[in-house]
């Protein structure tokens, strides 16, 4: 359990993972402090979506390949292999069209991204932030490991909502990661209080 861009020093036996952008510079460094601390750690090798977008905002997968691959030279591959690593981080929200000018990022898309990732880091799983029934219409798939699904206000019953999202995740051979959008999931897109926090997340 953890937070999005948690820093090194907040990991511990109360937030244990995170979701984290590193660079190829601080790579290994942060992944030796993390471990250091009994941390386990999501990473997102691309960074932002500023990097991989046309000036109309549209998904790039070139400029996207060109990010993860900065890595390939880097050895982190026993990060991987212990366990420090749960997985790569692909992509944000493909199924949000605002987010990529207009146009939703397939399945299909999502799928090559996660081949490409294992080809240049073998053993790292590779995991996507959307919703698992709309991975569906794609499926099956190969390379793909995982989808993440965040609960929001707006959702309905948050009972309802995960039991939904773990049985389209099954039904996929996925797995799946679960979260709480803290900042705008609020009822009215507003911030989470800490009761909503308590009683929604467990």
């Amino acid at each position: 359990i953890g937070l999005t861009g948690q820093p090194n020093s907040v990991f511990g036996n109360v937030y244990n993972g995170a979701l984290r952008i590193i660079g190829p510079y601080h790579l290994r460094s942060d992944l030796a402090a993390i471990k250091s601390r009994g941390g386990r750690v999501v990473v997102n090798l691309a960074g932002g979506a500023t990097r991989y977008t046309d000036r109309d905002g549209d998904f790039n997968l070139s400029k996207w390949k060109n990010e993860v691959a900065r890595f390939r030279n880097i050895n982190f591959s026993s990060y991987i292999k212990d366990g420090t690593i749960i997985g790569h981080y692909l992509i944000d929200e493909p199924h949000h069209a605002a987010r990529w000018g207009g146009k939703p990022v397939s399945g299909a898309t999502v799928e090559e991204m996660a081949r490409y990732s294992k080809q240049l880091y073998p053993g790292m799983a590779a995991i996507v932030r959307t919703y698992p029934p709309y991975l569906e219409r794609w499926g099956p798939y190969r390379h793909l490991d995982a989808a993440w699904a965040a609960y929001v206000h707006r959702f309905g019953n948050v009972h309802d909502f995960t039991e939904e999202q773990v049985r389209s995740a099954k039904k996929q051979g996925l797995a799946l990661v679960v979260g709480l959008n803290i900042l705008r999931g609020g009822p009215n897109k507003r911030e989470m209080t800490g009761s909503q926090d308590r009683e929604w997340g467990h």
